[in-house]
């Protein structure tokens, strides 16, 4: 089996990225689980913990096969929709019949495919960081709730190891933006030795 693994957090670029996961889709869900990802089920609980209701929509950003979709809905989340920039990713997630309210394949040029008012929150389960998207994305997400609204994303020890992407968290919440409901760090890939951070903000 290819690895794709240990190339994935050298990638530039939306071409490159998208590309990637087209061709990783196939052995994605075997590779990450062979290696113990342990990042869903954290970003998930932290999630439900902050959330009042679980029949309120949410958005799974970056949803690839619908890991993070299983490990939502998991934890009680009734109503998800997904978006993915890669459309063979979004293939596998198709196959989770009755996980997914919607999916929609997306072109990040464009911006985040949500407004203010369309969840009351967001998962970005391993999307914004190091490889993946970069970290303004994370700006367009805070930024496409409604106040109120609830973000729970994740940074791995790639992405830690990289100031500007806890950097630009910070300046959201030094700005009035959002405020931290929670953070914890923990496993991320123990078969590969890394850890993340899952956070959760609130949109103020």
């Amino acid at each position: 089996m290819t690895s794709f693994l240990d190339k994935a957090y050298g990638l530039e670029g939306v071409d490159a990225t998208r590309d990637m996961y087209d061709q990783w889709a196939a052995s994605y869900e075997a590779e990450v689980a062979e290696n113990g990802y342990a990042t869903p089920p954290r970003c998930a609980e932290a999630l439900r913990a902050a959330m009042e209701r679980a029949d309120l929509p949410i958005l799974d950003f970056g949803c690839g096969t619908g890991l993070s979709g299983l490990a939502l809905a998991r934890a009680g989340f009734a109503v998800i929709d997904g978006c993915d920039i890669s459309a063979e990713m979004l293939e596998g997630a198709r196959t989770k019949e009755g996980l997914y309210r919607r999916l929609v394949h997306y072109d990040p040029e464009q911006g985040v495919p949500f407004q203010p008012g369309d969840y009351h929150a967001v998962a970005a389960i391993g999307v914004v960081g190091s490889g993946a998207a970069p970290a303004p994305v994370l700006d367009q997400l805070i930024d496409g709730l409604d106040p109120g609204g609830l973000l729970v994303f994740s940074f791995n020890d790639h992405t830690l190891s990289d100031p500007a992407f806890e950097g630009r968290m910070h300046a959201a919440l030094a700005a009035g933006r959002a405020e931290l409901v929670s953070q914890e760090h923990g496993p991320h890939l123990p078969g590969k030795g890394l850890m993340s951070t899952v956070y959760v903000l609130r949109r103020l």
